[in-house]
């Protein structure tokens, strides 16, 4: 009889480890197999941006890659909207404690996780999209990605938000005075907080996903980002002016939760890195094709927009001169200068 329980015993606590919920280590989410018998894999990808969003379209296309030439092993689950969480910096700390697998974050919001991504967010860095590429892809870039797995999280690749505009709704931005005192909404970036501050705005953080509301109610008169985001977002519908300034380039990073990458059997490691750079490709190509597809769709739906004089960009350049030098300590003024001589 008590051989007989013994072995009852046994079978359920085997058939109950084989229902276990991923432990962030690699181990399947469902525990279950593919049909070749092999161990299975969920992938979630937490992002804020809409389904129109390039961000979304090329993930979209990550996720056919890798369940496809996986054969099954890996399945990839995407929460666009913010339906997860509604900012970067939870998703990414999500990621980072095995919550969630990937996200795919602006930058800026991943300085709060190693500081000298925030070379990135400093203003007027880079002149064009194809400087911006050229550091970002190269020795510079892929450094600060190796750094992330010391925060668990295994940096893939860059990808973009694009350029970063100018928004208010008290009117055409020609001067500095323009915008002296305005609420401004910014990333969760201290650098980016500082450039506004610097321009004479009242300027703070705030999270993305509520972001649409706070401008309706007037929490806030001002923000900023890139041209896809405003069309996608709907921000035309709360906000009355945009002005072209360019003050920043945005890139995205894709990132996964490193044990979860470690995790996994070799081959299946490099399809999640090739399925990344192909990502990193079409994200670029289609983000470029939106900035100038959704420009005149703003323009339809009544946002005014204003290209700004070389006079106002001037007094925005020397205005926020001294960012550089209030991070200069945190962010070093070693990599500031190698990335300048890299941009060049």
């Amino acid at each position: 009889m008590k051989k007989w329980l013994a072995l009852v015993v046994v079978a359920l606590i085997a058939l109950s480890a084989c229902g276990r919920p991923s432990d962030g280590n690699g181990e399947s989410s469902d525990g279950g197999e593919s049909e070749g018998g092999e161990e299975s894999y969920t992938i979630r990808i937490a992002h804020l941006v809409s389904e129109e969003q390039s961000s979304h379209i090329a993930a979209e296309s990550f996720k056919e890659k890798v369940e496809s030439e996986s054969d099954g092993q890996i399945s990839v689950e995407i929460h666009p909207n913010g339906s997860l969480f509604p900012s970067d910096r939870e998703a990414i700390e999500a990621v980072q404690q095995g919550n969630v697998e990937m996200t795919i974050p602006a930058l800026a919001s991943v300085s709060s996780f190693n500081q000298d991504f925030m070379v990135f967010d400093l203003p007027f860095l880079f002149s064009d999209r194809e400087t911006a590429h050229k550091v970002l892809d190269g020795e510079i870039g892929q450094r600060l990605l190796d750094d992330l797995t010391e925060q668990n999280i295994k940096g893939l690749v860059y990808a973009e938000n694009g350029f970063r505009h100018l928004s208010n709704n008290k009117g055409p931005v020609e001067s500095l005075e323009d915008i002296e005192g305005l609420k401004m909404r910014t990333l969760e970036s201290p650098v980016h907080t500082a450039t506004f501050n610097a321009l004479g705005m009242n300027a703070s953080p705030f999270a993305f996903g509520e972001l649409y509301t706070a401008l309706q109610q007037g929490t806030y008169d001002a923000m900023e980002g890139p041209v896809s985001l405003f069309y996608t977002n709907k921000f035309y519908e709360v906000q009355d002016y945009m002005t072209m300034t360019g003050h920043v380039y945005a890139p995205t990073a894709l990132l996964m939760n490193n044990e979860f990458y470690e995790g996994l059997p070799s081959d299946l490691q490099d399809l999640v890195v090739e399925a990344s750079e192909e990502y990193r490709t079409e994200q670029r190509e289609l983000a470029g094709e939106q900035d100038s597809e959704f420009v005149d769709k703003l323009k339809e739906e009544g946002l005014e927009i204003n290209e700004p004089s070389e006079e106002l960009m001037n007094s925005f350049r020397e205005a926020v001169q001294p960012v550089y030098e209030e991070f200069e300590s945190e962010i070093g003024a070693d990599l500031i200068e190698e990335v300048q001589n890299a941009a060049e």
